[in-house]
């Protein structure tokens, strides 16, 4: 939807394709009938109160948008048209965005003429621009507005079918924009602030136009360039939230198509397709299937409750008919799932529904003289408390409705029993839904050990993967924790031939939608979904639900069989299941991969064609001259196949694999399109570990059973940090970036993904796959039977394993140089570190100096160390993850050079707001406040210089804080205001923050608690990270910090602190070229963290737009820390990050090490500034010119990458 927009192009690291919105959304009505202008001055007036819930941009006369929705004014259209109108309801109108430029009368007269239409006339809608600001003019379209009736007759709804084709046709083929056309309703709406609305519209203040419902809505963008279609309402809905899976419900629309016939919308339904557009909002794409479904013969509430249907999977008290209504629905349409309040209205009925999780809160009120406002806030309108009849608040996934002709508001139970009792939903479940345990069982196979080991080394398993993530899940059920972030190579980086899996990175929800908390709010969520064909969206049958009903989405070997066998006794004929060997030659790589790919999808096709309804890809069987093609790579390319062949929804894919072991291989498969999936030889092994005895005390059934549970409990979480509440909604939802993929692999194989930075080749990945294979089946035929595993070391430092950044060497060098003063040891440290000629760590490390592009300049004229400190901070790390002794040193030590420490957010000990006696401070600069508030008083507040809210954090974005109860000592317990040894867990999302709106409330909040002290927003790379950064710009924040997925922890779920989040090179990258474009960058400092160790890393983050720099990891192991990971478990030897008395007394920090440290990463600051002709780091910031990209990287992997997006300087500065 770029028409009558500024919107950039994507360029570098923008894509305009990832802003968000938050929003201000109102109704109003009367249950008194009749339609009159005192509605539509009242719904004018609560959107001017909710002027704080939009934004202005660089300009405060250039809005986000504005509009509103009424019911067509007919006589106020008869006065003011100079051609005869029919009577009403048997013509439709609409407002049209034209380009000048182009003859639109003329080609949709011809367009009409093909509909069956007669355009009866057109008129300039009058509006005035004067108080418009130069970014909404400089696009602003020409307004005009079109009558049409239909040729045979139709009127009201069957008009209102006609014209919605030709809208369709209109919008796809000519640069022409209908906010709405309808017999029945009519928006007005525009790149506008609230109160500039009316004034722009002189309509809307014309005593004239009534309207007994109306509609308004107030954007807040975060961006600052200028989209008329943008502005809400839409034809339906005026929506305040976010889609956070709407990728994967285009996709699912997409594919759905071929399905769809419908004898009320007239002609061939194909002339209108795409029914949703890629290029618009989220809520555009709701709009447009919700009037898809509402046009194809159901109610509004009906249409609304199936893209937006209660939390009804665990609801023990709902009644069976309504449970089955749900049911049935489920097997047609998977949820549109994010944090949302819709209000919608077709002209008559007028309503809102709530998300399941109910982060959207709106209040209603009804008037003793029958009005009815609805609105995200209170206060929208003044009532005399004598005046109200009746007041509450929308609760989660629970509908009002207002109902125009009948007069009345119906209740939610009513609207929702109706709806059950309209067709015998439970009977057609009976009668189609087949329950996968329902199924006879298979018989069980056992492998010997020999047969495991060979088979896990095909697929890379190590010894490290089996005893830290298989062990714990097996015996346990639990997702392993790990702790002190990840500082080894992105896949692509890596020397290793790694696995598929793990050149993806999740995303998370931050700041414009709120994570969820997948344990407190477990009731809401469901693992549950089906498998087997859909059918046509509009035309519900018993036929819809004959599907096969799984509890969850990974099964055993056994349940597999099932699937596989489905119709073997004869009893199940409406199933058929096809398995396609997901096999490739050897011999041949990436060439024999690609064409053994393109088989098999021809294969998938043909068996569709012959009936399958349920795909099983399976790399099972694998041989000498046959490697398993990885299993995400043969998902996505089958997925996306079929979605073009628009067969996709005629089967259900099922994966059958020996490459899953964690709980990020299976989130992917289902992001990618996956039902079900059978990790075979992660089971095998945990059977194996126990009939080996590496795991007692349970039996092997038991064993697979806790692997199973775990890995569906972890993707569960990791669903929740997107914001995503049902297996179905996340099922092909794509919620990943890629890092390291090659574009060409990317668009053919996992289309729509973002990978910015290009990378490896299909014929890379093949490599990795032989090299993996021919561990366990070398090229000399050697059988190696039971060898060993590769010792691993992804996790924990080994000398054959991946390497670290933080190995034993760098520790005790860095160590051994802060403490002895040796400027000489710290460049040894600084140059192992930076020396990327031995191995490619970091994106950072590609990147080299451009040689005179500036002279450079004697070194004595460099500003001093002690003002390039002053830029330091270390990281928030709280009292609790770390020891008293330790968060002290590093406060002492930075209130003595200049620089600032973090509390993190474990709270702060007043005693240490005191000065000591020789006149250190152990009081932290920074206050965090994060999720769980731990600590947080108005003393802590007033005692800061920053605040800094902590929306996500590197090691686990999407996820609370979390400090286990056996550190929960009695004196941090005391300061946190807590329990003793209970532990601590922060909710995902902060609770009085569920949109940007949100924050802005906390930002304003905590400027008038402290208001000498700047506000931080704390946030972590992501693709996307740098419009949410412009959002937290326009909220009045001071400082955004970009973290890096590689920041350090005390505790988190190995998942998360492997595979979500961005280094922070894209990151702050992204959020520097966004703000530039967005004319915001003078507005906030940006501070940058993620494994800083060096002047060199610093000065690269100068150079890409940092401004501050945050160290953690690093002022920890100057103060003693020597990388055992094991902080979570509170034995940290050294005194480090443990609170036991006696391993605290080990401690052997002092605040000098930590100055040294500093003084001498600003000394190399200086070299490195004076060597490239800069006197101050401002003269550097933002400089990109001076980075160049290796010329040639000799590595097999790295030399795909392409880093100049990162390096991209924005078009212009400034919005037009």
């Amino acid at each position: 939807m770029t028409l009558f927009s500024s919107l950039p192009s994507a360029q570098g690291l923008y894509d305009p394709l990832r802003e968000h919105d938050a929003c201000g959304v109102a109704m109003v009505a009367t249950l008194n009938k009749v339609p009159t202008h005192e509605i539509v001055s009242q719904a004018l007036l609560a959107l001017r109160n909710m002027e704080h819930r939009g934004a202005t941009g660089a300009e405060p006369d250039s809005g986000d948008g504005a509009g509103i929705l009424i019911r067509v004014p007919d006589q106020f259209y008869r006065e003011v048209v100079d051609f005869t109108l029919p009577a009403p309801s048997t013509y439709a109108t609409g407002i049209a965005f034209v380009d000048p430029s182009f003859a639109h009368r003329e080609e949709l007269a011809k367009l009409a003429q093909e509909e069956g239409l007669t355009i009866l006339g057109w008129r300039e809608l009058p509006t005035n621009s004067s108080a418009l600001g130069k970014t909404a003019l400089s696009v602003m379209p020409k307004f005009e507005q079109i009558f049409l009736s239909s040729n045979g007759g139709e009127k009201d709804l069957d008009l209102d079918r006609k014209v919605f084709a030709l809208r369709k046709r209109a919008e796809h083929n000519f640069p022409i924009y209908f906010p709405s056309l309808s017999a029945r309703t009519i928006v007005y709406k525009g790149m506008l602030t609230t109160g500039q609305l009316e004034e722009f519209f002189p309509d809307l203040s014309d005593p004239r136009v009534v309207s007994p419902l109306a509609l308004v809505h107030s954007r807040f963008s975060t961006n600052t360039f200028p989209s008329w279609p943008l502005a809400h309402p839409y034809r339906f809905i005026a929506h305040n939230g976010e889609i956070n899976t709407v990728r994967g419900n285009r996709n699912w629309m997409r594919a759905r198509e071929s399905l769809l016939q419908s004898d009320l919308i007239p002609g061939d339904l194909a002339r209108l397709f795409p029914i949703v557009e890629n290029s618009g909002s989220d809520s555009a794409s709701f709009d447009e299937v919700l009037e898809l479904l509402y046009l194809g013969g159901r109610s509004l509430p009906h249409s609304v409750l199936m893209m937006i249907p209660e939390a009804w999977e665990n609801h023990a008290t709902m009644s069976q008919k309504r449970r089955d209504f749900y049911a049935f629905h489920s097997t047609m349409m998977e949820p549109w799932d994010g944090p949302a309040c819709v209000t919608f209205t077709d002209g008559n009925q007028v309503g809102a529904v709530l998300d399941r999780n109910g982060l959207r809160p709106s209040r209603f009120w009804v008037t003793k003289s029958g009005t009815v406002v609805l609105a995200s806030e209170a206060g929208v309108l003044q009532f005399a408390p004598e005046d109200i009849a009746r007041k509450g608040r929308l609760q989660p996934g629970r509908m009002f409705l207002v109902d125009i002709e009948q007069g009345r508001i119906i209740e939610d139970d009513e609207i929702k029993d109706s709806l059950a009792d309209a067709a015998p939903y439970g009977e057609w479940l009976h009668a189609g839904l087949v329950k996968l345990s329902d199924l006879p069982s298979r018989e069980h196979i056992v492998y010997p050990h020999s047969s495991v080991v060979r088979r896990q080394r095909a697929f890379g398993y190590t010894e490290e993967e089996l005893r830290i993530i298989v062990t714990p899940m097996a015996k346990n059920g639990m997702e392993p924790l790990g702790s002190m972030g990840t500082d080894t190579p992105i896949a692509a980086l890596s020397d290793k031939p790694r696995i598929l899996f793990d050149y993806f990175a999740q995303l998370f929800a931050q700041v414009t939608n709120p994570p969820l908390d997948a344990i407190r709010e477990e009731l809401v969520t469901s693992l549950a979904g089906s498998i087997g064909p859909e059918h046509n969206l509009l035309d519900p049958s018993p036929a819809s639900c004959r599907q096969i009903a799984l509890d969850f989405p990974v099964i055993d070997n056994d349940e597999l069989a099932k699937l596989i066998h489905v119709n073997a006794d004869g009893n199940h004929p409406g199933f058929s299941a096809h398995v396609v060997r997901g096999l490739f030659p050897v011999i041949g790589g990436g060439e024999a991969l690609a064409q053994r790919i393109a088989e098999i999808r021809h294969e998938v096709s043909q068996a569709i064609e012959d009936g399958a309804h349920i795909i099983v890809l399976s790399d099972r069987d694998g041989d000498a001259e046959h490697a398993p093609i990885p299993s995400l790579l043969l998902t996505a390319a089958v997925h996306h196949h079929l979605i073009r062949q628009k067969t996709r929804t005629k089967v259900g894919l099922v994966v059958e694999t020996g490459e899953v072991r964690e709980v990020h291989h299976v989130a992917l498969l289902i992001g990618f399109g996956a039902a079900a999936i059978n990790p075979y030889l992660a089971m095998e092994s945990a059977e194996d570990l126990v009939r080996q005895g590496v795991i007692t005390g349970i039996t092997p059934e038991k064993a697979v059973a806790n692997l199973i549970k775990s890995l569906g409990k972890g993707v569960l979480k990791v669903m929740s940090k997107m914001g995503i509440s049902t297996i179905a909604s996340y099922t092909g939802a794509q919620v990943f970036e890629a890092i390291g993929l090659s574009r060409e692999v990317v668009d053919e194989y996992f289309t729509g993904v973002t990978s910015r930075l290009g990378g490896v080749s299909l014929e890379t990945l093949a490599d990795e796959t032989i090299k993996r294979h021919h561990i366990a089946y070398p090229p000399g035929g050697e059988i190696p039977g039971t060898k060993r595993l590769p010792i691993g070391g992804e996790y924990q430092w080994r000398r054959e394993g991946e390497p670290h950044l933080f190995d034993p060497e760098t520790v005790f060098t860095l160590q051994h140089s802060t403490r002895s003063k040796r400027y000489d040891i710290f460049k040894r440290y600084t140059q192992k570190v930076d020396d990327q000629s031995k191995s490619l760590m970091t994106l950072r490390g590609l990147f080299t100096f451009k040689d005179g592009l500036r002279p450079a300049v004697p070194i004595d004229e460099v500003e001093p160390a002690s003002a390039i400190i002053k830029r330091f901070a270390t990281g928030a790390m709280s009292y609790g993850s770390i020891s008293a002794e330790a968060h002290e040193t590093l406060a002492i030590a930075m209130n003595r050079i200049g620089g600032k420490s973090n509390t993190g957010e474990g709270g702060e000990d007043p005693a240490r707001y005191t000065l000591e006696s020789n006149g250190d401070s152990k009081r932290s600069s920074i206050k965090q406040v994060a999720s769980g508030r731990f600590g947080v008083t108005s003393e802590y507040l007033v005692n800061a210089d920053d605040i800094q809210i902590k929306m996500a954090q590197g090691a686990k974005p999407g996820e609370g804080g979390q400090l286990p109860g056996g550190k929960v000592y009695p004196w941090i317990a005391k300061v946190r205001y807590s329990t003793p040894g209970v532990g601590l867990i922060s909710p995902p999302p902060h609770h009085d923050i569920y949109s940007i709106e949100d924050l802005a409330q906390l930002i304003h909040d905590l400027k008038n608690a402290n208001k000498l002290a700047r506000i931080h927003v704390k946030l972590v790379a992501e693709v996307g990270v740098g419009t949410v950064a412009a959002g937290v710009s326009k909220a009045h924040a001071d400082v955004v910090l970009i973290s890096g997925h590689d920041g350090g922890t005390g505790a988190s779920p190995l998942t998360s602190l492997k595979h979500a989040g961005a280094p922070w090179e894209l990151g702050l990258a992204e959020t520097q070229q966004t703000l530039m474009l967005n004319g915001l960058r003078d507005r906030i400092v940006v501070q940058v963290d993620g494994q800083m160790k060096t002047g060199r890393d610093v000065l690269i983050a100068a150079l890409l737009g940092g401004e501050e720099f945050g160290f953690a990891t690093a002022p920890l192991v100057v103060s003693g820390c020597v990388m055992m990971r094991v902080c979570h478990l509170d034995t940290c030897p050294v005194g480090v990050a443990t609170q036991n008395p006696e391993l605290r007394a080990r401690f052997s920090g002092k605040p000098e090490f930590v100055e040294t440290f500093f003084e001498y990463v600003a000394e190399e600051v200086r070299e490195h500034l004076a060597a490239l002709g800069f006197r101050t780091l401002d003269e550097a910031i933002g400089q990109v010119e001076v980075l160049d990209t290796r010329v040639a990287v000799d590595h097999w992997k790295a030399s795909g990458l392409d880093l100049t997006p990162l390096l991209q300087a924005p078009a212009k500065s400034t919005p037009p």
